[in-house]
């Protein structure tokens, strides 16, 4: 298995309900499932995604997860790469939509809503919601901060079951 280790370098803007528009302040509700082959031709380095998501969904024991609003499963608002390591999810990449990053962004929550949803996939395989992952250096304090998470040494970051609980409860109705 390749065990590319990314340094996690997105911030988390807000942490919503579901996910905001900026200009009107309305909430969406979301859903995450699997990429479809179909929604790579829209997730490519010419139309602004920083990842090659194609790739990334080829290496093995990763799955790739698009973030979309209910009714609108064709517009990608962000997605992530997962890892099942038996006893937590290990979260490998995490990207907003071009159109969702920057000043000028058309929505807000998509990370955080994310990052709750590796926390979810791993309370519902029993793990208790343990998910880890690597941080760039400049963003350890603010993952504590926003998130909850532990910094645990090096880059390394992790999500205990308390803190996977507030986010997986912030998102998702359990």
């Amino acid at each position: 298995m390749t065990e590319d280790k990314y340094h996690i370098d997105i911030e988390i803007d807000k942490l919503t309900n579901s996910i905001e528009n900026t200009i009107s302040g309305d909430s969406f509700p979301t859903e995450v499932d699997r990429i479809e082959q179909s929604d790579y031709k829209n997730v490519t380095k010419a139309k602004g995604w920083l990842f090659n998501w194609r790739a990334e969904a080829k290496l093995k024991n990763r799955e790739v997860y698009k973030l979309t609003i209910i009714g609108n499963r064709h517009v990608i608002q962000g997605l992530v790469s997962l890892s099942d390591y038996t006893d937590h999810f290990y979260l490998h990449l995490i990207e907003s939509a071009p159109f969702n990053f920057g000043k000028n962004k058309l929505y807000i929550g998509v990370p955080g809503n994310l990052f709750a949803f590796a926390c979810k996939c791993s309370w519902d395989k029993g793990y208790q919601g343990f998910i880890s992952f690597t941080a760039k250096t400049r963003l350890i304090d603010h993952y504590e901060r926003s998130l909850g998470a532990t910094h645990v040494g090096g880059h390394k970051m992790i999500i205990f079951p308390d803190a996977a609980l507030k986010l997986i409860r912030k998102y998702f109705n359990v």
